[in-house]
């Protein structure tokens, strides 16, 4: 009886911890860092296989990816490689950080309706100054994990 209720209490005390803010996931976890061209930006990613995917391709090194505006709403450039889709058509704003195709990122400073993967959204920047930073001329995007 004694072992029993010892291995319910330690049962018990690991799934405290589990479920504690300090044993579940670090709030970094759904972070990355982007950097358009000199500025660099917070991304708070979504939780998805795409974003998942991402951040083993982040944890062997930084993404580069050389990005063109497309329709005077966003900056679209490939990866370089594929990542899984989850598509739904949603309704983006300034700031958002989308999957295209698979292999393609793009990078909204206006809104636009399509059939996206939301990879995620800058936390901190307003759409003034991303329109500023993205409006003009072509831009280097470099994802990394901090």
């Amino acid at each position: 009886m004694f072992l029993f209720k010892k291995i319910t209490l330690i049962i018990m005390i690991l799934t405290l911890i589990a479920l504690s803010p300090a044993g579940a996931k670090d709030m970094d976890d759904n972070m990355i860092k982007i950097k358009i061209n000199d500025d660099v930006f917070d991304v708070k990613l979504e939780n998805n296989s795409a974003t998942q995917e991402l951040l083993k391709v982040l944890e062997k090194s930084n993404v580069t990816v050389n990005a063109t505006d497309y329709g005077n709403f966003e900056k679209v450039g490939n990866l370089g490689f594929t990542l899984p889709t989850n598509d739904e058509n949603i309704n983006t704003s300034p700031g958002d950080i989308v999957l295209y195709q698979g292999n393609q990122i793009s990078l909204f400073y206006d809104s636009h309706s399509w059939s996206y993967t939301k990879i995620g959204k800058i936390q901190n920047a307003d759409s003034n100054q991303l329109k500023d930073i993205l409006g003009a001329g072509d831009v280097v995007l470099e994802l990394s994990l901090k």
